[in-house]
């Protein structure tokens, strides 16, 4: 099978129309083809003015009776029409003279809106005016309403979209086995019936994207991608990287010196990850585990098999205190092996800055922790084997392709990658987005964290909370007190950080109460962090700054203000802070009444569940895949018309469908890539 070819007059088409067109990522004249309806209008029958139901978007045929430009109490155009069944009012408060004219008395309209009642009886505010010259017939078909942009109308696009119909070869790249058995109908039906409906059609089937011809196109997009990240992943086995075997002395004498012992689930990742090492390509591996289930620990005997090698690793975290607290971690494992670790943060000063450099340009240290400060110039890693990000969906794939293009010169081998995330993915989000990944999964907690109790506690009851937090910290220990917002929101009308920590500072005199937020500077945030750790500090009013990697055993109570504010996975995490220690820990949600529907779903979902995973799953069911990995930032809209939830009984299928067609069909799959990304194997990029 050959893939169509873009035919020489979409080559001439003006500049500004192609720039409108690129704006909705149409760049060829089959991407017309993709660009699908948002909804439908149904042209092909008229009503009577007496007979058009309100509410509802209808098509009128009349007569003009007359035609106005008001003044009160705005200046707009103000039309009535008539038919032998009554009459209706027309109103422009947005108008052009030729509107005005197209209006004129005696004229014959057909006009397409909804009617609403105003205060002068029935009426259409914008409808769409056609002037009548003689018998026009009513379009066949119902009337497609695309996505535009600025400058690009609809019957422009409908003109575009029907002479591509007419110059594309539309192929059929699935086979007859295949579809048979999805129930499937062809892609060139299937695109027909979503462009030009005919009379008949279920048109709420079509608006809902339940039609079988939009189940047809939602199964080529997983497929597609599914296609896409195979190819990715097969790219990226073929490039090189340094084998690091290990010794095992310092992983061995590492565990050795531990107070506690892995779980199953932890050598299970470690002996997944080592086993990747080994090999000559580089590791792309996701490791996921429920807040508080030890990734740090594998990540580190990871970054020992590196240096015992003789190579370089790195771990780069999201913000300065989950980085900070790495590199306190992995220092003093370390240490004793005689392992130096460079620490990069963008607040350090120069002579410190230097240092570290100097360090990790000599190959003096073997390990590096740090922020985004590790990406930046003039950091260099002449021997760096391994690199570890971690909560992987806060950084773009720039910034994670740029931490492993540190390594010294173009053609030395390529780094290994471990992403870790607190967040688990639901199985339908992981086939669909991190296929091109192995994935370690750590679905077992370390022995010793204690069950949190979660309380729904309405903000009337402050006072009660406060007392909570007395009582607690009398008893010796300690508690967070999270708000969303720093500073005054007019708009949010939210309470702050800086005055929850100054009415808690008055209220809990005989306490000392820390302040944590993200404008602090560097130095200032460690020095209260490090008070807290210490118990110097009993209450910590912060923001989310603490969501992920802090750690005090001592802390037994949460508090979370506005909690139906907050996203599942924020909450999550958030909580995950306490229950550390032996001490039992409760986490209490503060919420502002009324609550909204979807508030009031999320503090359900958190309240009901403490599995990482069940949450992650009731995330993906409220707020859509978009948003869960939306910080993927592939550079690559993400899946435009399949939906994860709606459409999960199409995943497995088309990930078994792609192993197929790679395999038999490599024929079926350019054309597919053709299709949907222009030929381009690489949908995903990391």
């Amino acid at each position: 099978m050959s893939a169509p070819v873009p035919s020489s007059g979409w080559k001439n088409l003006p500049k500004a129309l192609a720039s409108r067109l690129a704006k909705l990522g149409i760049f060829r004249e089959e991407d017309l083809l993709l660009h699908l309806p948002l909804r439908y209008e149904d042209e092909t029958r008229l009503w009577t003015i007496g007979a058009a139901p309100a509410g509802t978007a209808v098509q009128i045929e009349a007569v003009v009776l007359s035609s106005e430009v008001a003044l009160r109490p705005r200046r707009q155009l103000v039309a009535r029409i008539a038919d032998e069944t009554g009459e209706l009012t027309l109103r422009f408060l947005n108008f052009y003279p030729s509107q005005h004219k197209q209006l004129a008395q005696g004229a014959r309209v057909r006009v397409f809106g909804e009617i609403r009642m105003g205060f002068f009886g029935a009426e259409m505010v914008h409808p769409r005016v056609k002037s009548l010259h003689g018998g026009e017939a009513l379009p066949e078909a119902m009337t497609p309403v695309y996505p535009v942009t600025a400058g690009l109308a609809q019957s422009a696009l409908r003109k575009l979209i029907a002479k591509a119909f007419e110059r594309v070869r539309i192929e059929e790249a699935l086979p007859e086995a295949l579809r048979r058995a999805l129930r499937l109908p062809g892609v060139e039906r299937s695109l027909r019936a979503l462009h030009m409906p005919q009379p008949g059609m279920a048109i709420a089937a079509l608006e809902d994207h339940s039609h079988p011809a939009w189940r047809r196109i939602k199964f080529e997009e997983l497929l597609v991608q599914q296609i896409s990240l195979r190819e990715a992943y097969a790219q990226r086995r073929a490039r090189q990287a340094a084998p690091l075997p290990g010794s095992g002395e310092l992983t061995g004498a590492l565990l050795a010196s531990l107070p506690f012992a892995l779980t199953s689930a932890q050598r299970r990742a470690v002996d997944e990850i080592a086993r990747d090492l080994v090999l000559p390509h580089p590791m792309q591996r996701l490791l996921q585990g429920d807040v508080g289930s030890g990734k740090t620990i594998v990540a580190a005997l990871a970054m020992l098999q590196a240096a015992e090698c003789g190579w370089q690793a790195a771990l780069m975290a999201p913000t300065e205190i989950l980085a900070e607290q790495h590199f306190h971690k992995l220092e003093a494992w370390f240490a004793p092996l005689g392992i130096r670790v460079a620490w990069l943060s963008g607040s350090q000063k120069k002579k410190q800055r230097a240092q570290a450099l100097a360090m990790l340009a000599s190959g003096e240290a073997r390990l590096a922790v740090g922020t985004h400060a590790l990406i930046e110039d003039p950091v260099a890693f002449p021997r760096l084997a391994l690199a570890v990000v971690d909560e992987q969906h806060r950084f773009g794939v720039r910034q994670r392709l740029a931490l492993r293009e540190k390594r010294e010169g173009d053609d030395s081998p390529l780094p290994h990658m471990l992403m870790m995330s607190a967040t688990p993915i639901p199985r339908t989000l992981a086939m669909s987005f991190y296929a091109d990944l192995d994935v370690s999964v750590l679905d077992e907690l370390p022995p010793g964290r204690t069950p949190i109790v979660t309380k729904l506690v309405a903000d009337a009851r402050r006072a009660e909370v406060i007392g909570r937090v007395r009582d607690a910290c009398v008893e010796g220990r300690q508690a967070y007190w999270v708000c969303p917002l720093i500073e005054e929101s007019e708009s949010l009308q939210l309470q702050t950080a800086v005055e929850t920590h100054e009415r808690l500072s008055e209220e809990l005199a005989e306490l000392k109460v820390g302040l944590v937020h993200g404008r602090l500077k560097a130095d200032e945030k460690a020095s209260v962090m490090a008070a807290f750790v210490r118990n110097e500090v009993q209450v910590l009013v912060a923001t989310t700054v603490i969501e992920v990697g802090v750690d005090v055993p001592n802390a037994s109570l949460m508090i979370i203000e506005h909690a139906e504010r907050f996203g599942l996975a924020q909450l999550h995490q958030l909580r995950g802070r306490v229950g550390r220690g032996a001490a039992a820990s409760s986490c209490i949600l503060l919420y502002s009444q009324p609550l909204s529907q979807n508030g009031r779903a999320r503090l359900r979902v958190i309240y009901e569940n403490t599995d990482g995973f069940a949450i992650a799953r009731e995330d993906l069911r409220l707020r859509g895949p978009g948003e869960m990995v939306g910080a993927r930032q592939s550079g690559v809209p993400l899946l435009r018309y399949a939906d994860l939830e709606a459409d999960a009984d199409l995943v497995e299928p088309a990930r078994e469908a792609a192993e197929e067609l790679l395999a038999r069909h490599r024929d079926a799959v350019e054309v597919l890539l053709q299709r949907w990304v222009g030929g381009r194997g690489e949908y995903l990029k990391a």
